[in-house]
């Protein structure tokens, strides 16, 4: 859906009258407010491209302290979300003036390649975000670089008993009984066979996914039993592979709840057995692929988080943060169920 006024102003905390004004560069508005709409103007993709540069100011007018050394630091492979989240940095980096940003991929299930990573950003960096395992090694390089006085955040899945300045992401645990309640909903049985897929179990967001749909299904929907749960390392070949072989096991399957990325996989699976009709699929993220499968009909539902305001809220508190200025904890991002029936209109 195309970004309105309406939407500039909530994400701005201004009226509507407010960013009228300053998108049409009337008199009446603070600097600093006319440069955060501006900036979430831009970040929502109001502004075509081409006017961007003029309205954006530039060098220390931004934001007060001059330039600032950020660095994103996420995992690489074929997880389409995070390469999305990936993209909205690359989109902040050509409209901040105020921010040099790089943007760094590694492998996302080695803590060791991350950890190393981490140590080399030391002395290199003014402000860290990164989406890291929860591993001990991980904990003390990021503990070693807050140590060093770098600021540090965690998005998409947090990491327990580390010195960050905050997190960036959905309550996970909300997410995971969320898709325990949907999958309860869409199951035509009180009772039934149901097999998890994750990630990784060491990203602490999908461990607590996991909790959350358990607790849901022990709560409400007792009748229905996990009968396998599947680490895929969020790669679509293994997903399907792993979903080919669970299949065959379970030819009574009735529900899949994937806590991560690897919808590509599990679909292709259900799709070529013929049971994307008879297997209830909950998943996350709204993308290209998951957005197709739920038009289809073999996913039921997508739990949707905003990788472009997650990154925006990112940068900013960094940002924030790097010039020692005071840094504002700011709300989750909100949780969106997005069901096969609604998705033309999104």
């Amino acid at each position: 859906m195309r970004t309105t006024l309406t939407d500039i102003a909530r994400e701005a905390g201004v009226s509507t009258a407010t960013v009228d004004r300053v998108l049409n560069n009337r008199d009446g508005v603070r600097e600093r407010t006319r440069e955060r709409v501006l900036s979430i103007a831009a970040n929502l993709g109001y502004l075509e491209e081409a006017i961007r540069p003029a309205l954006l100011p530039t060098g220390q007018a931004f934001l007060p302290g001059g330039i600032v050394d950020i660095d994103i630091v996420l995992p690489g492979g074929t997880n389409t979300f995070i390469n999305n989240l990936a993209d909205r940095f690359a989109d902040i980096a050509a409209i901040r003036p105020d921010v040099n940003l790089r943007v760094h991929s590694i492998e996302g299930f080695e803590p060791v390649l991350l950890a190393e990573k981490l140590e080399a950003l030391r002395g290199n960096s003014q402000g860290v975000g990164l989406i890291g395992l929860d591993h001990p090694v991980v904990r003390e390089a990021i503990r070693s670089l807050a140590g060093s006085g770098v600021p540090v955040m965690t998005l998409v899945s947090d990491i327990s008993h580390v010195p960050r300045i905050g997190y960036v992401g959905i309550d996970n645990r909300a997410a995971g009984r969320l898709a325990g309640y949907l999958l309860g909903r869409f199951m035509k049985a009180e009772t039934g066979k149901v097999a998890l897929f994750a990630g990784s179990l060491s990203y602490r967001g999908h461990e607590e996914r996991e909790m959350g749909f358990r607790h849901m299904l022990r709560e409400e929907y007792p009748g229905l039993s996990i009968v396998e749960l599947r680490e895929i390392r969020d790669d679509t070949e293994r997903a399907y592979s792993e979903a080919v072989a669970l299949l065959a096991r379970h030819p009574d399957l009735a529900g899949i709840y994937n806590i991560g990325a690897g919808n590509r996989g599990i679909s292709r699976a259900l799709q070529e057995a013929g049971r994307e009709k008879s297997v209830v699929f909950v998943g996350h993220e709204l993308t290209e692929h998951t957005r197709r499968f739920l038009i289809s009909g073999t996913m039921d539902a997508a739990i949707d988080q905003n990788p472009r305001v997650e990154a925006r809220e990112a940068v900013d508190r960094l940002a924030r943060a790097a010039r020692g200025e005071e840094n504002p904890t700011g709300p989750a991002t909100r949780l969106q169920a997005i069901f096969k029936e609604n998705i033309p209109e999104v």
